[in-house]
């Protein structure tokens, strides 16, 4: 995520800010510029109103999103994805429905960045969301992706829930932004591989798709969950359990590099890069930035970033907040997506 300043007093705000704590001055996200904005008072002429506020912004869901004000749609364009919700009957649906919209604004900003929305929403496919919660005496509620709708679990926005079902499941990482930017990679794997020319590329390194997908997931539950086998080649253990798994894990894996590194980037951290021979300190290169970061810088500077992530977290008595250890196989399962990702924003700048 790039640092955002306050454009009425340079005051630094953040990408969900609704205001800014120096000057007061109302903000908002400018999604056909990806940018946070001064949002213009209702009293300003029909000439100047750009934009308008979503009509999730003075709910409970708190949207910080703008939308254009020719645009006869009330919700932006990320509260429009959403296209079920949870029984709101019960106040704790609610709350979980908010926290998901948080994380769900996020995705979308990196999916925008990375050229695979189109803010204007012209013509790109987008994913759609439902977001529901269990109901008593009917089958819980699958996280999952069908048909370019994801589906998740509303309980998942519990830290307690969430935390137990890490514990259960021995996962190192489980967060509502990992679980979207995962679901996300089934509906591209349906955008950017299927009959495509990078079916067979990806096979060649992520296995045969057309394998049998629930007696393969049935096999990863039967499966000892201490196995730790899967650390040669998969970036997760569940990345082992089929190769439409492997390519969401290693997907989500890949928006956790673009945001933290452009992160890094936009507080210009500078840190010592050992694996870039003649290279002492170095700043994190943004990975959007103009040329591009290539795939060996940014590798190069995520391992020792994550550590340095790790160190401070460790500083503060949590734990690692990067709890990961990348083999040679899933850095060139990682390179896959980000070559893809590539071809795909070179061909949209093309027209």
């Amino acid at each position: 995520m790039q640092v955002f300043n306050c454009e009425a007093c340079g005051h630094l705000i953040y990408f969900e800010s609704l205001q800014c704590v120096h000057c007061g001055a109302p903000q908002a996200f400018l999604a056909d510029q990806l940018r946070v904005g001064v949002l213009a008072s209702g009293t300003a002429s029909a000439g100047a109103l750009r934009y308008r506020a979503c009509a999730h912004r003075h709910d409970i869901s708190l949207c910080n999103f703008a939308v254009a004000a020719d645009d006869p749609d009330p919700l932006c364009v990320s509260c429009r994805q959403t296209e079920w919700l949870p029984d709101a009957s019960n106040p704790a649906n609610e709350l979980r429905w908010a926290k998901i919209e948080v994380a769900k604004r996020r995705l979308y900003y990196t999916l925008a960045r990375l050229g695979l929305l189109d803010p204007l929403g012209h013509g790109a496919a987008e994913p759609r969301f439902a977001l529901l919660a269990d109901i008593p005496g009917a089958a819980p509620v699958m996280t999952g992706h069908a048909s370019g709708m994801i589906t998740l679990n509303v309980v998942e926005a519990d830290d307690d829930e969430r935390a137990r079902r890490r514990q259960a499941l021995h996962e190192p990482y489980r967060t509502l932004i990992g679980h979207l930017r995962h679901e996300s990679g089934h509906f591209y794997w349906d955008q950017l591989i299927a009959n495509s020319a990078w079916l067979e590329p990806f096979r060649a390194l992520f296995g045969y798709e057309g394998q049998d997908y629930g007696q393969a997931l049935q096999r990863h539950y039967d499966r000892d969950t201490l196995d730790t086998g899967w650390r040669e080649g998969f970036i997760s253990a569940y990345a082992m359990a089929h190769p439409w798994e492997d390519w969401a894990e290693t997907w989500a894996h890949y928006l956790h590099m673009v945001d933290l590194l452009e992160t890094a980037a936009s507080y210009a951290t500078c840190i010592t890069v050992p694996d870039i021979p003649g290279h002492g300190q170095q700043l994190i290169r943004d990975p959007f930035g103009s040329p591009a970061a290539d795939f060996s810088v940014m590798q190069a500077q995520w391992v020792p970033l994550t550590l340095l992530h790790n160190s401070l977290n460790r500083s503060l008595g949590h734990g690692d907040a990067y709890p990961f250890t990348i083999s040679a196989m899933a850095w060139n399962k990682l390179r896959f997506v980000h070559e893809v990702v590539n071809a795909r924003r070179q061909q949209r700048a093309s027209g």
